[in-house]
């Protein structure tokens, strides 16, 4: 699930950017790493992690999650530089 969603991620990098380094970490499922203007399921340190379940990645990425009320509400944790954070709206534009 996580390899297909950083490929598409992949995708989305080529006509848009993405400044610093983001990782979403879904605990077992593994981690997504947005870094020098790519996406790997391979882990590293980064600038700001996103720590949340893989179906409320797939619902960031679509749109239906908002990322405000789901840090309110605890299905979105945060840690590192919440400005790189910020910048992933205009990847997933």
């Amino acid at each position: 699930m996580l390899d297909e969603i950083a490929a598409d991620i992949r995708k989305a990098l080529q006509t848009r950017s993405f400044s610093g380094s983001l990782k979403f970490d879904c605990g077992e499922a593994g981690v997504i790493v947005l870094a020098e203007g790519t996406a790997s399921t391979v882990d590293r340190e980064t600038d700001c992690t996103l720590r949340l379940s893989p179906e409320n990645l797939v619902s960031l990425l679509k749109g239906k999650l908002n990322p405000m009320m789901a840090l309110a509400t605890g299905k979105l944790k945060l840690s590192g530089n919440p400005a790189v954070a910020m910048g992933l709206a205009k990847l997933l534009g």
